[in-house]
């Protein structure tokens, strides 16, 4: 009798310890490819996007306007027309250096406006949260980013969770 009180506390002993035993499970996600594939999707990327279209339309029709100064300018040499020309001369100068001065202000403000989008905090906490919501449903122990991770050197397509982590975000964003 002792002997199987012995075997039964030993299989209850064992028991416990293999069921404290938890296997740990890692999941990679590809940020970029998220943020690429969402993002830029997001009404503030649109918007973005809708002012760096009209930034280059007023850029492209400035430069119209200095090409047509140029020809104007072209003409007036070949008539001989050397007061007509210097003006013209003028003209193309001063717009080509408000071009310039314009270009560059509009590129600052856009760049400013595309890095506060890229980290913007309420974009990246709804990443979070999706990858944290999956990663535990699923049983992930730990989701590493594959593009920021240089220990990685191999994992299986079965562990990467990006595009869940991409459906997640477009069905809960109503697309």
């Amino acid at each position: 009798m002792k002997k199987y009180c012995a075997v039964f506390v030993l299989f209850l002993f064992l028991g416990a310890f293999a069921g404290a035993q938890q296997l740990t499970r890692f999941a990679v996600v590809d940020l970029p490819r998220v943020y690429t594939a969402f993002f830029r999707d997001s009404r503030a990327v649109r918007e973005y996007e809708e002012r760096s279209a009209r930034v280059q339309a007023e850029v492209d029709r400035m430069n119209q306007e200095i090409q047509n100064l140029r020809s104007s300018y072209v003409d007036a040499e070949a008539q001989g027309d050397r007061e007509r020309a210097l003006r013209l001369e003028s003209e193309m100068y001063r717009k080509s250096e408000f071009l310039r001065e314009y270009y560059q202000a509009k590129t600052a403000e856009l760049e400013d406006q595309r890095r506060r989008l890229a980290q913007s905090n309420s974009f990246l906490q709804q990443v979070m949260d999706e990858i944290r919501f999956i990663a535990e449903s699923e049983g992930y122990s730990m989701v590493l980013n594959l593009k920021e991770n240089t220990g990685i050197i191999w994992y299986s397509p079965t562990v990467d969770i990006t595009e869940k982590v991409i459906q997640n975000l477009r069905s809960k964003a109503g697309r």
